[in-house]
This record gives C-alpha cells, structure tokens and sequence, in this order.
C-alpha cells in the first residue's frame, strides 16, 4: 500500500512534468505573471474605492460593475471563443486590459476606477473562457488535472507574495505602483502566449470569420440548447447559481469584514487575502494525492459545505489568528473545487461548444452574483457584515448538499452527448 508520502512525491513529479511541457509552459507562465499583478490590483483597487468613499456599497457596487460586462458579453463571446482563433483571442484580451490598467495610474476620480473595472470585466469575459477551452487542447487526459493543478497552487503561491508586497506598496507609496505593475504582467502574458502552440479547433477551421449574425444566434442557440439537455451541465447551473447567490456578497465585502468585525486597517485586508492563498496552495493536492478517480459529485460539492460552515464561524470569532485560520480553510476548499470543476468539464464537454457552456456557467454565475450583491449592499448598512456572512455561508452549505442530491449519483466518466 503506497503511503501518503509516496503519492504526495508522484503529484510532484506530475507538477513538475506538466509544468515543463513545452505545449502547456507558455499558458502556464503566463497565468502566473497575471496572477501576481491581478493580487496587485484587486488589493488597490478595493483600497482605493473604499478609502475614497468610506461605504461598504461603494465596494460591492465595485464588483457589480464587474459583473454587468460578463451579462451583457457571455452570449458573443461564447461564439467567439468556438469561432475564432483562441490564441488571438488571449493576445489581443492581454494587451487591451494592459492599456486599461495603465491609466489607473493618473486616477481621475471613483468614476474611473469604476471604468476600468467594468473594462477589465469585458476582457477576462473573453479571456478566462478561452483559457478553459484551450487546456484540453494542450493536455492529455492524464495531465489534465495536474495542469489545473499546478496552475492553481503557482498561482496561489504568487498570490501570497503579491498580498504581501501590495500591502507595503499601499502604506508606502500608495496605489499607482500597484496599477503600472499589473500592467506590465499583462504585457508579459501577452508575449509568452506569443509562443504557445494551440491546435486549430472545429469551428475555426469551418470559417468562423466569415459568418453572419443569423449563424452567430444559431450558435448561440446550439449552445443553450446542449446545456439545457446535458444532464451534467444542466444540473451543475442550478448549483452553480445558488452558490454565486451565497458568495457574491461575502467575497465583496471582505475588506468590511476586516474593518467592521475584524478591526483592521484597510492595508490589513491583505493578510486575509494571504492567508485564502495559502489554503489554495495546498488545496490541490488534496484530489491529486487521495482521489482515486476525481469525478465524483463529492470532490465537486463537499468543499461547498465546509467553506460554508467556515463563512459562518467567521461572523463568530474577532480575533485574527481565528480569522486567518478559517480563512485558510475557505481558500483550501475553494482550490480543491476549482481545479476538480474544471478539470471534469474539460473531461466532458466536447471541444465544437467549450467556449459557449463556459462563458453560459460564468454569466449564470455573475447573474447571481449581481442579485448577491444588491442584497449584501444593503444589509451590511442595515444589520451588519456578520448578518451578511451568516446568510452567506448557510446558503453556500446549502448548495453543497443541492449539488449532491442532484449528481450524487451521476457518472461522470460518461461521454456527453455531442452537439451535431
């Protein structure tokens, strides 16, 4: 019988082995330079709303405006995403968020910073799709959830550093610094992607370029009909919705938390950052190293529960060490979901309509999240951050157990039914 240490060594080997792939490298180094500077930003960004305004829905109404691109996107880019060149797509989506970050650097009021977030919204709505599309097409099913893996460790290892150093950059110099760096990663990212090597996939060899708008409403309608009678995707919406409902607004109102409940500085929401990041570093090994096949609805939905039990006892406890420790809980849990999320629809969506059942779960996922934050907005002024994460993190457990009951019993290593 292999000892934990013996499979923690092979999850290592396979980090190490899909990290130096030729075929996957460039995306992967390039997610991890975006990574640091996306720390970078969030941090100031947050910092700078909240400072500026003082209110807690001045800080979610930030996230809203983030989330309005992805309603009003999801559907085109979706199509675009099956269509068009992907490695274009990730280029041109790095430079043009570059060029919008840049400006944040001469600050022209909130307005502003509201501008640049929704800006940054449109870009990663056609980006962070594509980036899902593309692994399977760089990966083999073996390394697939290595890939995921170590791009979300890495990257969450980055993140650490990046809280850090975004904590000293605020007190010291203010944010600007901040903005002119994540700028700079977007422009590396760019380049490395320069180098990476994505196959052509269906729907751009069969001349996505040339159609017109009646064939860009018939894609779309393909896609919404694969989800609505794939019983995987289908179900997985519903859950998916509930969830963003119960996170939406926790996630926004952090910084609140830390000040409201926690007593902290606006530069000591960094810490809680940090501490999210060390959790997700460790969180993918969890499946890799225990999992004796990953596609299981209790890879997928168990870590629901538990980081809703932790948003709850978060609201309870006032003292850092407490809030850190939790907080390292949610970010583990969260990891281990993501990378098992993504790497089961990889698995088992086929490649002629990736791009449209991604961009459809990430605008089922902002919608809900917009309603999240319309009611966090107003009961953090009304009856406080505590009643906010309470809510919050019942409904997320709640998720969890919705998740199991509907695909507890669902193969997934079935073949899903391909689009015509």
């Amino acid at each position: 019988m292999r000892t934990l240490r013996d499979r923690l060594t092979t999850v290592l080997r396979s980090y190490a082995g899909v990290a130096r792939s030729p075929s996957y490298a460039p995306l992967w180094l390039g997610q991890l330079v975006s990574n640091f500077g996306d720390t970078l930003h969030y941090i100031a960004l947050v910092v700078l709303v909240f400072e500026i305004t003082g209110r807690g829905a001045a800080v979610a109404f930030l996230v809203a405006v983030e989330i309005v691109p992805v309603l009003l996107l999801g559907p085109v880019a979706g199509v675009v995403i099956d269509r068009f060149s992907r490695k274009a797509l990730l280029i041109g989506s790095d430079l043009v968020r570059a060029g919008l970050v840049l400006s944040l650097v001469w600050p022209q009021g909130v307005w502003h910073a509201y501008a640049v977030a929704a800006g940054l919204a449109a870009g990663n709505a056609f980006f962070n799709p594509t980036v899902q599309a593309v692994i399977p097409a760089i990966t083999t099913p073996v390394q697939r959830l290595a890939a995921n893996s170590v791009a979300w460790s890495t990257g969450r290892l980055v993140q650490i550093v990046a809280a850090a150093v975004a904590g000293g950059l605020i007190a010291l110099i203010g944010t600007d610094a901040a903005f002119a760096l994540n700028a700079a990663t977007f422009v590396v990212s760019a380049l490395l992607i320069v180098r990476l090597v994505i196959p052509a996939h269906a729907g751009q060899v069969a001349g996505g370029a040339r159609r017109g708008l009646v064939r860009y409403l018939a894609d779309a309608r393909a896609g919404l009909r694969f989800a609505a009678r794939d019983r995987f995707v289908s179900r997985l919406l519903i859950v998916q919705a509930v969830a963003s409902l119960a996170t939406g607004a926790t996630g926004a109102l952090l910084v609140v938390l830390a000040e409201r409940h926690l007593r902290l500085a606006p530069s000591g929401f960094a810490w809680l950052i940090g501490a999210i990041g060390v959790g997700a570093l460790i969180g993918p090994l969890i499946p890799n190293a225990l999992a004796r096949d990953y596609r299981d609805a209790r890879w997928l939905f168990l870590p629901y529960v538990i980081r809703g039990i932790g948003d709850v006892l978060i609201a309870v406890f006032t003292p850092l060490p407490v809030a850190l420790a939790l907080l390292f809980v949610y970010g583990l849990n969260t990891s281990t979901g993501m990378v098992v999320f993504n790497s089961t629809l990889q698995d088992t969506i086929p490649d002629a309509v990736r791009g449209r059942v991604f961009t459809l779960l990430d605008v089922t996922w902002s919608a809900a999240r917009l309603l999240s934050l319309a009611v966090g907005a107003v009961l953090v002024d009304a009856v406080g951050i505590r009643a906010v994460f309470w809510l919050g993190g019942s409904l997320l457990a709640g998720a969890g157990l919705l998740g199991l009951a509907l695909l507890g019993r669902y193969d997934f290593r079935q073949e899903s039914v391909h689009p015509s």
